[in-house]
């Protein structure tokens, strides 16, 4: 059995974010910082282990005192939580160009499940001949399931930060070997 092993290029990629601000508007952000790869047995999505390591301390809204509110211990906690990670337990083929992927991702030392819609967007050859793969993906989370409590209650009665987290990716991976497995 082959294994194919793809890193993702974190320079052509990114993790984005968003949740409600004081009710009536949308807060973006990301992430600058990160790496992750992808295993696939045979070359089989399905069969695809992947991980993803972020550094948290790189979240970047554009607006640096909601930053450093974003990683002070009120939050994101990187002084005791400095990586952010997913870990896919399963992949499932919907259709030709979209998966659910399921796994654990962790965020200030909380493990949850989150279910990820990947639509893949296929595969094409670089002008230096590396093999790339593109993915499109989307989820979203209660930021309290993972102890990111922190909000206001404002005057008139909705919280200065929503719960509701929607988390956008997009990926391209570039091949790297193909090896035997033993």
């Amino acid at each position: 059995m082959a294994v194919e092993k793809w890193a993702i290029d974190s320079g052509h990629s990114g993790i984005h974010l968003s949740v409600r601000c004081m009710v009536i508007a949308r807060v973006c952000g990301q992430f600058l910082r990160w790496s992750g790869s992808v295993q696939a047995e045979d070359g089989d999505l399905c069969r695809a282990a992947i991980d993803v390591v972020i550094d948290a301390d790189s979240i970047d809204t554009g607006h640096a005192r909601r930053d450093l509110r974003l990683r002070s211990a009120d939050l994101l906690d990187v002084a005791s939580h400095p990586q952010i990670t997913f870990k896919s337990r399963a992949v499932t083929k919907v259709d030709d160009e979209l998966m659910h992927v399921a796994g654990d991702l962790t965020i200030r030392g909380e493990t949850r499940e989150v279910v990820l819609e990947v639509e893949y967007a296929g595969q094409t050859e670089d002008a230096w001949g590396n093999v790339r793969r593109g993915f499109a993906a989307k989820t979203s989370i209660d930021r309290k399931d993972f102890g990111l409590e922190w909000s206001q209650l404002l005057e008139s009665g909705g919280l200065m930060v929503g719960d509701h987290v929607d988390i956008e990716i997009e990926v391209e991976a570039i091949k790297q070997v193909t090896s035997q497995a033993a």
